[in-house]
């Protein structure tokens, strides 16, 4: 094992022990020392951060590329205690376009043709029924999709029609009410499940054929399928993505107080709080994207 890659071993379990879950660090990091090893490098430069961004990303430089120059940031400012030769890559190193793209509103329509999809396309019973209440779940509560597959089963309130959603983003955890058509699909869901696979050992509430719990990749790459079988988002400016869903739900729900409440102001509070927001109301304006951002789907949101 190299000195750097000792270092990164250090650092990640230093920064965990302090309350960071280190997620993204945790995946870039070891390809960051990596490349440094492959070139010979033992010292961390702002040329060398440059020139790793650079070879996984050569063409041009995106809104990501910052992201992937942040935790070399953090990794250098650990290093330069111990190695004074060490360079730290300064904010604004990568500069990048922060005006958001178009966001893609599912329509209900939208929502019922990928359900059906599931439904319809996917051969095995259990996984056509898990993706089916999943995509339900999340246009029905503006869940992340790592919260629902974090989901276990005795996070589910059965009598209150309650999620307890636990140290989710921002390591915090909430309480989802639900209305009591979401709560009855996945209590349907529930049931299917402890007759097509009894005695699961996994807690997970949402599970694969081989009785763990799903992965992100995996659902992603599922649920694209989805949407271009049902024929969804043809005339978008791109696919519909699956965070979308949680878009859709923050407009769809900020819609419906314009049309039916006095003071909506003063509820957007309660929805920030709902969806898991650590500021409420700055960062609900973010996930809707802002005035001019959102393009509906094939009907009315």
């Amino acid at each position: 094992m190299t000195d750097l890659r000792q270092a990164v071993d250090d650092y990640l379990r230093l920064r965990r022990s302090l309350g960071h879950q280190m997620a993204e660090a945790a995946y870039l990091l070891p390809d960051f020392v990596s490349f440094m090893d492959d070139r010979g490098e033992p010292t961390v430069t702002v040329a060398a951060a440059l020139d790793w961004m650079r070879t996984r990303e050569p063409e041009v430089v995106t809104t990501v590329s910052p992201r992937r120059i942040t935790p070399v940031r953090g990794f250098a400012r650990y290093l330069s205690g111990i190695d004074p030769a060490t360079e730290v890559p300064p904010l604004g190193l990568v500069p990048y376009n922060r005006r958001r793209g178009q966001i893609f509103l599912y329509s209900d329509a939208d929502i019922a043709a990928i359900m059906t999809a599931a439904k319809e396309t996917i051969p095995q019973p259990l996984r056509a029924a898990t993706f089916h209440t999943l995509i339900g779940l999340l246009a029905a509560s503006g869940l992340r999709i790592g919260e629902a597959i974090k989901l276990d089963r005795d996070d589910i309130n059965w009598t209150e029609g309650v999620l307890h959603i636990r140290e989710s983003k921002f390591g915090k955890s909430r309480l989802v009410p639900l209305q009591d058509s979401t709560t009855n699909a996945l209590r349907e869901y529930d049931r299917l499940r402890e007759d097509l696979m009894p005695k699961v050992k996994d807690p997970a509430f949402f599970i694969s054929l081989t009785a763990k719990r799903l992965i992100y990749a995996c659902v992603h790459q599922v649920f694209r399928t989805l949407v271009d079988t049902a024929g969804v988002g043809l005339d978008a400016p791109h696919r519909p993505r699956l965070h979308e869903l949680r878009h859709t739900f923050a407009v769809r729900t900020l819609l419906h107080w314009y049309r039916t409440e006095d003071n909506v102001q003063a509820k957007i509070p309660s929805l920030s709080t709902y969806m898991g927001h650590r500021e409420p109301g700055l960062h609900l304006l973010v996930l809707v994207g802002g005035p001019g951002t959102a393009r509906p789907g094939r009907g009315p949101p």
